[in-house]
């Protein structure tokens, strides 16, 4: 059974997402675009590294990793609900952690997120219609129709749409989830 909490990523793993995502959140925040060649340095360099560190089952955890990373970030992106800077930074997350800890991280990211969009709702003091067009797009996106159709707004490519630099997110997401690795495996030694 897959433990909740996977050991400590390989040191060389841990920079690496660390010199992915700090300067994928600084461009987000400053600009709210995360370059393609970052997306794709991260994305080389975490199939490398674990190819070099873990040898054919190595290649297969980045792969895994990348693959759920980007598959789930690119529904989210054709939902109009993440950019695709967002997608390609996901991914190349992915292929750094692997799978497992790449879920952990998408928990931990979702939870800052979540955390973020409330506190942006509240200060522009949106917090209301914020949490109607959450139910609304639950509803419709179960009855299988595209929220933003009928409300544009609703689409996160649209300029009066409340956004965020989900960079942000997925950088204290990372940390986090480093940082609970590392917890585990001090209180373990214990």
């Amino acid at each position: 059974m897959m433990e909740l909490i996977p050991p400590p990523l390989h040191p060389l793993l841990q920079l690496l997402l660390i010199v992915l995502v700090l300067p994928a959140a600084w461009f987000d925040f400053r600009s709210r675009r995360i370059p393609n060649r970052l997306c794709v340095a991260g994305f080389l360099a975490g199939i490398a590294a674990n190819a070099g560190l873990g040898g054919w089952g190595g290649l297969k955890t980045a792969l895994a990793g990348f693959a759920v990373a980007f598959g789930l970030y690119f529904v989210l992106y054709l939902l109009h609900a993440m950019g695709a800077g967002d997608v390609k930074l996901m991914g190349a997350v992915g292929a750094i952690a692997g799978l497992h800890t790449w879920l952990v991280i998408f928990a931990a990211t979702s939870i800052f997120g979540m955390i973020a969009a409330l506190a942006l709702a509240l200060s522009k003091g949106r917090l209301g219609p914020t949490l109607w067009n959450v139910m609304y797009l639950v509803r419709e996106l179960l009855a299988f129709r595209a929220p933003w159709m009928r409300h544009e707004h609703l689409d996160v490519k649209n300029p009066e749409t409340l956004r965020l630099p989900h960079g942000v997110s997925i950088a204290a997401g990372t940390a986090a989830a480093l940082a609970l690795a590392w917890w585990k495996a001090a209180a373990q030694a214990k």
